[in-house]
């Protein structure tokens, strides 16, 4: 009986990716899809009228990204545990997604072996990391390293970290602003802010380096 089963609503902007880990969830014991959302808006909608016992939450979506939905998850709704799915293989997603209030964090790749124990543990209020992500945060801080533009992005704030990916994309000032709903003049603050933290000498090089990191880290 689906009455019995544990409710999950999943945020994915993908239709394809999403069916699929619908007929995934829905194929584990214990655990049934309840709902569906695409954006981080829709997504707060919906939750607020089916309640759901556990939330998977892609971590690329378009707008809000599914950390920020994660925050928002969390302050209203602080008894909702949240799984974020994601294709980033690096920790430093992981780190910000337990910091914004998730439970757990399963890399895609992961997601066909591995889903109903993260499901299940998130659940219980254990802490779930894909295996790769929990060697990584084991060893993270253990070796001295050379500082590169790559380890100064471990600085970046959650809202800049999206502008700089969007960046990479090859979106200006302007789509940003309108994407993440945020004035042209906040986006270019958040573009200052990223070239200083990186140690970047203008907007240019900002960008370069942002279209060498999207490269290496596509969402």
């Amino acid at each position: 009986m689906s009455e019995n089963k544990t409710r999950v609503f999943l945020v994915d902007d993908h239709p394809v990716l999403r069916k699929g880990l619908v007929r995934l969830i829905d194929s584990k014991p214990g655990f049934i899809v309840c709902g569906e959302a695409s954006t981080a808006v829709d997504a707060m909608v919906a939750i607020r009228e089916v309640k759901p016992h556990l939330v998977v939450v892609d971590i690329g979506l378009p707008g809000a990204s599914g950390i920020e939905l994660t925050k928002t998850i969390r302050s209203e709704f602080a008894n909702i545990p949240v799984l974020i799915l994601s294709m980033h293989e690096e920790a430093l997603y992981a780190t910000r997604a337990l910091r914004a209030g998730a439970m757990g964090y399963i890399v895609k790749q992961d997601a066909v072996d591995n889903i109903a124990t993260a499901l299940q543990d998130t659940l219980n209020g254990k802490r779930y990391l894909s295996p790769g992500i929990a060697v990584q945060l084991q060893h993270d801080g253990m070796d001295d390293q050379l500082v590169s533009s790559h380890d100064l992005v471990k600085l970046l704030t959650d809202r800049e970290l999206e502008i700089f990916e969007l960046i990479g994309k090859g979106r200006d000032v302007h789509e940003i602003s309108k994407g993440l709903n945020l004035s042209p003049k906040t986006v270019e603050t958040h573009r200052t802010n990223i070239k200083e933290k990186l140690k970047l000498k203008n907007s240019r090089q900002v960008a370069r380096v942002a279209l060498q990191w999207f490269t290496e880290h596509p969402t």
